[in-house]
């Protein structure tokens, strides 16, 4: 007993232990098999994320070489504008964190989903609804996806959860808006009815919030979820930020003297 109480500690340190559960069936062997399950649900649950990533890499290339055809740019233009759409984000969070190369720059996977977002833009015209749709779901999906990340990302090297919010944003709408203003439009995040911003900094705060409890895989998946039904349901009802207010001294004058001019034309 001497022996293999130390077995059933070395498996829980070290669940790669192949043997750990017939060499040991103590007390501890149901607190090992808890902790290699609970390993499990954490790979599968990024593995989860990383496809989500991509996905949303993809997703955002083939958007980009949608404005590059609708442009009539030639192949560069399509590679160019699927890059900046697809990793502009991320590029520019890592560049302001400075904690390294930009991963989209160190794992090939993201460049090379980037690229085929291009070569499909390329190669097919995308002018079905349901297509559309599609693309926008997926992209609704990685809002959440790529705001979550970056604000957990700027938690984890100490900064505090303001400037980690501000991040996740800027991960989640950055690329879109370079590759906007790279082709000379307005921003579609200053006006419509998407609310991608919005969405994105409501992703941020429940990462922010879920990392501050200790369960940035809940944090994540909410983060995933909400930022899609925000901006779907605000795509469907056509929901929208209000405009500009005037509260000017002026304005309220006239706002007071209204109801009053109303009631003299009515003759009371």
């Amino acid at each position: 007993m001497v022996w293999r109480a130390p077995r059933a500690h070395e498996w829980i340190a070290d669940p790669a232990s192949a043997d750990a559960d017939r060499s040991y069936a103590g007390p501890g062997a149901g607190a090992a098999r808890l902790r290699r399950r609970e390993i499990t649900v954490d790979i599968e649950a990024g593995a989860v994320f990383d496809l989500v990533d991509l996905l949303g890499v993809l997703t955002n290339g083939v958007l980009g070489g949608v404005v590059a055809r609708q442009l009539r740019m030639d192949l560069v233009g399509f590679t160019v504008l699927a890059i900046i759409s697809g990793l502009g984000g991320g590029i520019l969070r890592d560049t302001l964190l400075q904690q390294g190369f930009p991963v989209a720059l160190t794992n090939p996977a993201y460049l090379s989903t980037a690229l085929a977002g291009a070569l499909i833009a390329y190669l097919m015209v995308f002018g079905s609804r349901w297509t559309f749709r599609a693309l926008f779901v997926a992209d609704c999906l990685s809002v959440g996806c790529w705001a979550a990340t970056g604000t957990i990302k700027a938690l984890g090297v100490g900064l505090a959860w303001p400037p980690a919010i501000l991040l996740g944003v800027v991960t989640a709408v950055g690329g879109g808006m370079i590759r906007d203003i790279a082709v000379g439009r307005l921003p579609a995040i200053f006006g419509g009815n998407t609310l991608y911003a919005t969405s994105a900094l409501l992703a941020s705060s429940v990462m922010a919030l879920a990392a501050g409890l200790g369960r940035p895989s809940h944090g994540m998946a909410g983060a995933i979820v909400l930022s899609a039904v925000v901006s779907v349901s605000a795509r469907r009802f056509g929901w929208r930020l209000p405009g500009p207010a005037n509260l000017s001294p002026g304005a309220l004058t006239r706002l007071r003297r209204r109801p009053a001019a109303r009631k003299d034309g009515d003759g009371t």
